[in-house]
């Protein structure tokens, strides 16, 4: 050892680039400015943005796999004050709502969604968009109507009052014959009309076929208006105006239906959001005499809509798979189907053995409480489907 080497200088802290006192961690102690800012590498950035929000580091592979396969075991770990190892209640739901229905978005948009139609037949003349399409489907509606009356004017001539049963249908025949001509010739005025709006700017008038009855007539927005007494006027008049809309909207829907798919699922998500809290008052009624708080009740509803969402994340990629193994590697068709089989029954399963778990009651209150907690929810998640289809209709 050289001793006439010169000791290290010691390191003089970095200092605050606000105030100047000497910084000991990544916030100043005294005015509480970070150390990082904005201008860094878009890659640092967006590493903080996706921790901010989503929470994802290695907490994430921590948290997915007893998610899924073990039953309560996150709730009680929570309970139990052990919470650094895994990713919060909150941000695991809305990390894997996201994904979930992203995923189911781009599942659906592999389905033939044109086969949806508001008729209950692809072959309404009152659906038709084109005035080519009306003609084709009421020359089509009046050859099944033709081939129907020869079919039964061969039953009819094999009784023995043929003369009078076929005089008798001959009639009937002809009055739908000329329903279908006159329901034809309604829907070509009805399109020229919009096209010689579109030829003037002028917006198309309403379609008659998607006129919203209410009262016994057709829904005005002012002379015949929904109007509920418990709402104030301004609610009612965003109603009407969702109304309108929903009116206004039925065509282009007919002739895409993937708009009202798209529509839906834009809002579901919120609609699932705004469920969760009611979910979890119902495990508060139900569980009354447990003495829980409501935050612990809403931890159950946020871990088990959770593993719902993991589920369906999974059961889209595993539906994504044989799709693809149908056409690729078809002797994958049969374990994947087993696979989605398991995965649909664990989903229940694993929901009833979680709740048994996580309030400790005994086999037969745990059977009678998660049947009558799964139907009021399951009216529930109907009501809210419904309303999100309404909300997807109105603002597709």
């Amino acid at each position: 050892m050289n001793a006439s080497a010169s000791p290290p200088e010691p390191v003089t802290p970095a200092a605050c680039l606000n105030c100047g006192t000497p910084l000991h961690g990544d916030h100043c102690h005294v005015c509480g400015q970070p150390v990082k800012g904005m201008i860094r590498p878009l890659s640092s950035l967006m590493s903080d943005v996706a921790d901010t929000i989503l929470n994802i580091d290695s907490r994430i592979f921590h948290t997915l796999l007893p998610l899924y396969f073990r039953p309560g075991f996150l709730t009680r770990e929570y309970f139990a004050g052990r919470r650094t190892r895994y990713v919060t209640p909150f941000r695991l739901y809305f990390f894997l709502s996201v994904i979930a229905f992203f995923l189911i978005q781009v599942s659906m948009d592999n389905l033939k969604l044109n086969m949806l139609q508001f008729d209950g037949d692809d072959r309404a003349i009152s659906a038709a968009m084109t005035p080519q399409d009306v003609i084709a489907r009421r020359d089509a509606a009046l050859a099944r109507l033709d081939s129907g009356k020869a079919i039964a004017g061969a039953i009819i001539n094999a009784t023995p009052a043929a003369g009078q049963a076929t005089t008798a249908m001959d009639a009937e025949m002809a009055k739908d014959a000329q329903r279908i001509r006159k329901q034809a010739d309604a829907r070509l005025a009805y399109l020229q009309t919009v096209d010689a709006a579109k030829a003037h700017n002028q917006a198309p008038p309403p379609d008659p076929d998607a006129e919203i009855e209410f009262n016994g007539k057709p829904w005005d927005a002012k002379t015949n208006p929904l109007r509920i007494g418990w709402l104030p006027d301004f609610a009612n008049a965003r109603l009407n105006a969702a109304i309108e809309h929903a009116r206004d909207n039925i065509p282009r829907i007919r002739k895409n239906p993937a708009l009202l798919v798209a529509g839906t699922f834009s809002v579901l998500p919120q609609v699932l959001f705004v469920l969760m809290p009611l979910f979890a008052l119902l495990l508060k009624i139900f569980y009354i005499f447990k003495r829980r708080l409501y935050m612990e009740h809403l931890i159950v509803a946020l871990h088990s809509h959770a593993f719902a969402f993991l589920s369906m994340v999974l059961l889209a990629l595993a539906t994504l798979a044989r799709n693809w193994a149908a056409g690729a590697a078809s002797w994958l068709t049969a374990p994947l189907g087993l696979v989605i089989f398991a995965m649909w029954w664990w989903l229940p399963i694993y929901l009833f053995l979680m709740q048994k778990k996580v309030y400790k009651q005994g086999w037969f209150f745990t059977t009678v409480k998660f049947g009558a907690i799964g139907i009021c929810y399951t009216v529930m998640i109907s009501l809210g489907v419904v309303a999100a289809l309404v909300i997807g209709l109105a603002t597709a």
